[in-house]
């Protein structure tokens, strides 16, 4: 019974997740293709409650089903996942070994800052990249797109270190305050025997 509750539970968190990720709207101060959504909340819920690797299947789940919607090339999904998974991995370990209110808000803290902070390379190295040379986006038209808001920011570097890396933070600390909010209040009927 407990399993096909954990099941159960994964699947409807990341069909919220799904939803949730489809409620998203720019920030005026980030370029716009940029997204504020909070479907990390169904993530780390269930991190919270299972574990870090089934808030991580929570965010793979919700970015298969999102996959044949989305105009990315897939690229966007793969970096939604990877930054979920350093969100929650190490917001559920925390307090998978401390499962109390500081417990969960040290984690909060700590995988908002790893997201953020990973954030930088997975952009850098991978997921921008890809954006060049699957999709075609020319070095220019992205690092133009930031400049429109900021003309210092003339390169790559300063534009995820300026931009991306504060708003990925930012987003974590979000989306954190609300699973602070709620997990409590949820964490019984996610754990009822």
């Amino acid at each position: 019974m407990k399993n096909t509750r954990k099941i159960v539970s994964i699947g409807v968190m990341a069909a919220v997740a799904m939803v949730l990720q489809f409620v998203e709207f720019s920030i005026p101060i980030i370029p716009s293709f940029i997204k504020l959504d909070f479907s990390d909340i169904p993530e780390l819920i269930i991190a919270f409650a299972y574990g870090p690797l089934s808030g991580c299947i929570v965010a793979l789940l919700k970015n298969l089903i999102h996959m044949p919607l989305s105009s990315s090339a897939f690229i966007g999904e793969l970096s939604n996942f990877l930054l979920a998974c350093c969100f929650v991995v190490p917001a559920g370990l925390i307090y998978k070994k401390n499962k109390t209110k500081k417990g969960a808000l040290i984690g909060s803290l700590v995988g908002a800052a790893v997201m953020g902070i990973c954030s930088f390379p997975l952009n850098y190295f991978l997921i921008y990249p890809l954006y060049m040379n699957v999709l075609g986006f020319p070095y220019e038209a992205i690092v133009g797109m930031y400049q429109a808001i900021l003309p210092a920011a003339d390169t790559l570097v300063k534009d995820l270190l300026i931009f991306n890396v504060p708003f990925t933070i930012v987003k974590g600390l979000i989306c954190a305050a609300v699973t602070f909010l709620i997990y409590k209040r949820l964490s019984p009927i996610l754990k009822k025997s």
